[in-house]
């Protein structure tokens, strides 16, 4: 067989397009796995950014939430001893001073004894001794007794813009009880025209309540649609 034959034979230069597009898809290829490799690496150190700042977020809300429930426990720590000195009674203190102070003159007294020998130094001092006594019975008795006291602010609200507020004022201040004491008013704005009333008062805690109040208003029912405590202070 003659060099031209074999070459005649020989097909690769026929097929030189396969090989051509063979060799295309081959760079293609090396180029798009860097290509998508940066993109995954760009993904990746996103993701760990945003895991990092999640758990920045959860520390921190943890660290808020400790010093909410410290100030709530602060807080009903305050309200409870607030509550057992309002409900300290103010009258048996002073007679237990004053009870000790009368102690403290009788060993006074008795001191005085010691150094007394005669009978009639003894009858002189037991005369003291009960006059002193009467005298501090007396002022005892003519001493009041104290009468607790608290300061309230009512919010006395009408049905609408339409009602009338001095109409309204004038039902509230017809309440009359033993122990209350209407004080100054003014009205308040609400919203879309309506106004409230907000009038203070003072009471006797053993005459009259905050409950009485609310009972004896919302009677006015065709100018009063609801009343709320806005503050109550002990005097």
């Amino acid at each position: 067989m003659s060099g031209l034959q074999c070459l005649g034979e020989d097909n690769i230069w026929f097929e030189k397009p396969r090989y051509d597009e063979a060799e295309r898809r081959f760079y293609e290829g090396a180029n798009g796995p860097s290509t998508h490799s940066n993109h995954q690496s760009s993904s990746a150190s996103g993701d760990q950014e945003l895991v990092s700042r999640m758990k920045s977020l959860e520390l921190e809300n943890q660290e808020l939430h400790k010093v909410v429930e410290d100030l709530r426990t602060a807080l009903f720590k305050l309200e409870n001893r607030v509550q057992v000195l309002e409900r300290s009674p103010a009258v048996p203190c002073a007679k237990a001073v004053t009870v000790q102070s009368v102690k403290v003159e009788e060993e006074d007294d008795d001191d005085m004894d010691l150094f007394g020998s005669d009978e009639e130094e003894d009858e002189e001092v037991e005369r003291l001794k009960e006059e002193r006594i009467a005298a501090y019975a007396a002022k005892k008795s003519k001493k009041p007794a104290l009468i607790a006291k608290s300061s309230i602010l009512l919010d006395v609200k009408p049905w609408d813009d339409e009602t009338d507020m001095s109409k309204l004022e004038e039902c509230v201040r017809s309440v009359v009880a033993d122990g209350l004491l209407w004080g100054q008013s003014k009205l308040v704005p609400v919203g879309y025209g309506i106004k409230k009333l907000q009038i203070g008062c003072v009471v006797e805690d053993d005459k009259v309540g905050t409950d009485l109040l609310e009972e004896e208003i919302t009677k006015f029912e065709d100018y009063v649609q609801s009343v709320d405590v806005a503050a109550f202070n002990k005097i």
